[in-house]
């Protein structure tokens, strides 16, 4: 297998094409024709990531998110981001991003995060790309829970479906009201805040909901609201997207290993005062 033999799978299953205009996916760093044998998915390109890759023997590292997403003049090795593609240079391992045309696949990161906290069945998009006739891709997903329950447990199986984090899983909305139709987004999902209520859902999951648009949106009713980590939230999609990749590479004759990278690279470490 070669490093292009990989990507071209990759963007098989994610392609180009249907990434947002502002975003910046695809082979970041890396030799098209190295080989590659191990393939390390995780969120984040960052240090702790490139550590546990060089320690793995990987040959390339897929994250969501990209480590360029703005133009830059320079990669010099003064900076943490030009480190951080040396490093990986010299240890013969490549880079690749799936990003925004990971969120609007079908399967995608949001499939992947609604199985996560118990959503089952047919799943819609909560905001439909309109360059798909089938309806069938778009960013979030529309789902129902196995039985009608209350807030505070939906929350509570949230929390057990995905990953730790020192935030948790916070919740706006009377725990006792009664909750059976989700939306989720992964990643940043306070855009969408109009198309959860617009949808008629019960509850809508998603990360980084800031103060006053999830303060407006409580007080005008609709939707409960859950805000998760935004690593935790996309963290379901790495062992999926490892799967695809396998089954791509295997429908051609070849194999690669996979590993998900278990690293928390949540931005926030701690809360205060901590449990006793």
């Amino acid at each position: 297998m070669t490093l292009h033999d990989v990507t071209s799978a990759l963007e098989k299953l994610y392609p180009p094409a249907w990434a947002a205009s502002w975003d910046a996916v695809g082979l970041v760093a890396g030799d098209p024709d190295r080989p590659v044998r191990r393939v390390l998915f995780a969120v984040d390109p960052v240090a702790p990531v490139v550590d546990e890759a060089v320690e793995w023997g990987a040959e390339l590292v897929v994250t969501h998110h990209p480590l360029l997403l703005r133009g830059v003049t320079s990669v010099a090795a003064t900076t943490p981001k030009g480190r951080l593609v040396h490093r990986m240079i010299e240890s013969g391992i490549g880079l690749y991003t799936a990003h925004t045309n990971a969120d609007t696949a079908r399967p995608g990161v949001s499939d992947a995060l609604a199985a996560a906290v118990g959503l089952v069945g047919e799943l819609r998009p909560l905001d439909p790309d309109p360059s798909d006739p089938e309806g069938l891709r778009g960013i979030g997903r529309i789902g129902r829970l196995e039985r009608p329950m209350a807030l505070h447990e939906f929350a509570e199986l949230a929390a057990a479906g995905l990953p730790r984090t020192a935030g948790g899983v916070r919740v706006a909305g009377d725990p006792e009201r009664t909750v059976y139709e989700v939306a989720v987004s992964g990643g940043s999902g306070d855009s969408l805040l109009d198309a959860a209520r617009a949808a008629g859902v019960d509850a809508y999951l998603t990360s980084d909901l800031r103060h006053h648009p999830a303060s407006e949106f409580a007080e005008h009713g609709g939707p409960a609201l859950l805000d998760v980590a935004h690593w935790a939230g996309e963290w379901p999609w790495l062992a999926d997207g490892a799967e695809r990749l396998r089954g791509v590479l295997s429908a051609r004759g070849a194999t690669v290993e996979t590993r998900v990278s278990a690293t928390v690279t949540d931005a926030w470490s701690q809360t205060f005062p901590r449990e006793s």
